[in-house]
């Protein structure tokens, strides 16, 4: 039984691989055991490397460094090609509001860092694991860590400890957010905000009936009406004289016509105005098939899949001029989007389409509609990105007033580059798409591999610090960390902004990357307006959550 032996006690590529994958799964298999009805989730794996750490078990430091470094690589990259589509649409309107107090809450942690810093002595790079911990942000240790080997390449302890620091608090973390959700719920949840979250956020686009009755807009076509406004919408359907038709941009308005539109929340005053009367039909009712009130028509949902038509514009295809069909919803990574004429398709992009059989099918033959298509990714984006993501962070940045240069290293360059190549890939027709399951997979394994990697190299120290008065110190300053500004910024923001408690718990998750806490925050309200609202503000907070573990050390160190 000697090469079992040499297995495990061996330095070795085999005893790298097989350590690193037993942690990562007897730590998956732990993460889906609740304790208070929360669970750790993947998180787990890191404590069980610790505990693998803690008992000896030892893996050769390069190999370590490798691994953890293409983890977080894999997972920072494929988290850019997530949230890269509704990245920059999620500062549109209710989204800048939302997002600015989600900046406001990080900015708040990070004085917070440096003024525990300033008065209690503990190194910087020290209270940066315990922000990271304190924030459930694993990537953003990473990032620091990163920035710390850059200013002192031979600092192993201090990378070491910026991982225990993270890993005490870390816990805390998870807990005090839920402690926070908690009070606000006492503070300012009612039953009207449940029934506002239940019927408000079922969509980001509203259906709505409107009567013609605005002289200005009599006689002049749904293209001119169109052009009149600055604000995204879509006419699916004209009753005229007990006749419901799909109109072409062609089409002219008449006094009395009754439209049926799509438009964003936020604008049904505005289109009322346009038009001159709202109905009160509601639209939006789970028992209220609108996209079948004329029994010659059929509604479809066809996928893009067409390379051709990746990133072309939506306008530019003519497809309601010239099949007579209206194209009402885009939905996109779980996002609907208004289907206006500038709108650039993506592969992927779910698009619901009404009008009679044969036109909807041959409008399926042009975008594509073959799934399978879609279950091969196009690994060619994923290694280029990634490529041009670790080049990017090796690019020095040179701050007036530092005599270092700032790198954004290989968390924050891969970041950018998988939000940039998920924006704008498509318009340069460059297949970025890969399918949710693809992109889940792709991220789980790089954090958990970063992960174990984390666990294992912070254990044989990790309880001795636990149990010390610098554990205790760190656990104190880390739970101060989470729940203080959590619970200023949240009772700030419903005392005086006036967001909604469903809005407001929603956004606290996204700013502190909590998807644990996001699970609880579901089960206190019926709709899902804490979802949207994570999914609003989560992209950029992980962005700036990143960026700013490294801005912080080289800045103030």
């Amino acid at each position: 039984m000697n090469w079992l032996t040499e297995a495990f006690d061996g330095q070795s590529t085999v005893q790298a691989v097989i350590i690193l994958s037993l942690v990562s799964a007897i730590g998956l298999s732990l993460g889906k055991l609740k304790i208070f009805g929360v669970s750790l989730g993947i998180t787990f794996v890191f404590f069980t490397g610790i505990i693998a750490g803690h008992f000896g078990l030892v893996v050769d430091p390069m190999m370590l460094m490798l691994a953890q470094n293409f983890g977080l690589i894999l997972f920072v990259y494929a988290l850019g090609l997530q949230v890269g589509p509704g990245f920059f649409s999620s500062f549109k309107k209710s989204g800048i509001k939302l997002n600015t107090i989600s900046m406001a809450l990080i900015l708040l942690g990070l004085i917070f860092t440096l003024v525990f810093h300033w008065t209690t002595g503990i190194p910087l790079s020290d209270m940066v694991g315990l922000l990271c911990g304190a924030v459930t942000n694993t990537p953003a240790l990473g990032a620091g860590q990163q920035a710390l080997l850059q200013m002192d390449p031979g600092n192993t302890k201090g990378v070491t400890d910026m991982a225990l620091a993270c890993a005490v608090t870390y816990p805390l973390g998870v807990v005090g957010v839920i402690l926070a959700i908690i009070v606000l719920k006492a503070l300012f949840f009612s039953g009207k905000e449940q029934t506002m979250s239940k019927e408000e956020s079922k969509d980001q686009t509203k259906i709505s009936e409107f009567r013609v009755s605005n002289p200005a807009i009599f006689d002049k076509s749904v293209r001119e009406v169109v052009k009149l406004s600055h604000m995204h919408f879509v006419i699916s359907r004209i009753w005229r004289n007990g006749k419901v038709s799909i109109p072409t941009s062609d089409v002219k308005l008449e006094p009395n016509d009754h439209l049926l539109v799509i438009s964003s929340k936020g604008d049904l005053e505005n289109i009322r105005l346009l038009f001159g009367m709202q109905e009160e039909v509601d639209w939006n009712k789970e028992d209220i098939n609108w996209d079948a009130i004329d029994s010659q028509l059929i509604s479809r949902r066809i996928v893009v899949t067409r390379d051709k038509i990746n990133g072309v514009r939506l306008g530019s295809l003519r497809l309601r001029n010239l099949y007579g069909i209206n194209i009402t919803r885009v939905n996109r990574a779980g996002i609907d989007l208004i289907a206006s004429p500038n709108l650039h398709l993506q592969l992927g992009d779910k698009l619901t389409i009404v009008g009679e059989a044969n036109s909807v099918k041959n409008v399926g033959k042009i975008l594509g509609d073959e799934i399978k298509r879609l279950d091969n990714p196009n690994l060619i984006a994923i290694f280029l990105g990634i490529s041009m993501g670790v080049l990017l962070g090796l690019i020095p940045i040179q701050i007036p007033g530092l005599s270092t240069p700032i790198k954004l290293g290989i968390a924050g360059g891969p970041i950018i580059v998988g939000i940039l190549m998920g924006a704008f890939g498509p318009r340069f027709h460059m297949t970025t798409y890969t399918t949710q399951s693809a992109n889940l997979m792709i991220r789980q394994l790089g954090i958990v591999i970063y992960l174990g990697g984390l666990g294992l190299q912070s254990g044989g120290q990790f309880f001795e610090t636990v149990f010390s008065n610098q554990g205790l110190i760190w656990v104190s300053i880390g739970f101060c960390l989470t729940l203080v500004p959590v619970l200023l910024v949240g009772f700030i923001t419903s005392r005086f902004l006036h967001v909604d408690y469903a809005q407001n718990i929603g956004m606290l998750c996204g700013s502190m990357a909590n998807p644990m806490a996001l699970s609880y925050a579901n089960t206190t309200v019926e709709g899902d307006e804490p979802s949207v609202t994570y999914a609003t503000v989560y992209p950029l907070s992980m962005f700036i959550r990143v960026i700013s573990a490294q801005l912080i050390l080289l800045l103030f160190s």
